[in-house]
């Protein structure tokens, strides 16, 4: 499977690549909207900031390469970061218009600790995975929660995690096989 993870400025590209590599995929960061746009997967990472992220997208035109791939119902997964660009808006930065892929808009967690960081459960399902971060997804495309906060978001060909399989250890693992596997 050929998988094109987005490189637009933002971290933990590396991270996602070494992940897929391991799985198997023949993975490769890039800024190239064609690359994105062929790819069997295309994979939206991200640690950092919304405003600088989309700018990141904008230039490279890769924001355009999401939107059209979504709206074809090709596979597309946002990780952290990746997931709350794909919403409408985020709070993040004194307001950002995001990718619109999907509904809602990202907020800034107002309950518990904040940066939410560690390992949490994500229900249904039950398993545990890695979270760093300090904004959360609030859309009607919620499919998974982890202590009350959206922990998987998904719409035609896009699938949103807040977490970080990459780094989530066995768990990340078998969810990126998932992500992987055809259809």
């Amino acid at each position: 499977m050929r998988v094109a993870v987005c490189e637009y400025g933002a971290g933990n590209v590396r991270s996602v690549l070494v992940a897929c590599e391991r799985l198997g995929a023949d993975a490769r960061a890039t800024g190239d909207p064609d690359e994105v746009a062929r790819a069997d997967l295309a994979i939206l990472p991200g640690v950092g900031s919304a405003r600088s992220a989309m700018q990141g997208l904008a230039a490279r035109g890769l924001d355009d390469a999401l939107r059209e791939r979504v709206a074809v119902g090709r596979p597309t997964l946002g990780i952290c970061l990746g997931l709350q660009l794909a919403l409408e808006w985020s709070d993040e930065d004194g307001g950002v218009r995001g990718l619109a892929l999907l509904n809602g808009r990202a907020a800034r967690l107002q309950q518990g600790r904040v940066p939410r960081i560690g390992w949490a459960r994500v229900e249904p399902g039950g398993e545990e995975f890695y979270f760093a971060h300090s904004f959360v997804a609030d859309t009607p495309a919620a499919t998974a929660t982890s202590e009350g906060i959206v922990a998987i978001a998904e719409g035609d060909g896009f699938l949103g995690v807040q977490f970080h399989p990459e780094k989530s250890g066995r768990a990340g693992a078998r969810f990126l096989e998932r992500c992987l596997s055809p259809a």
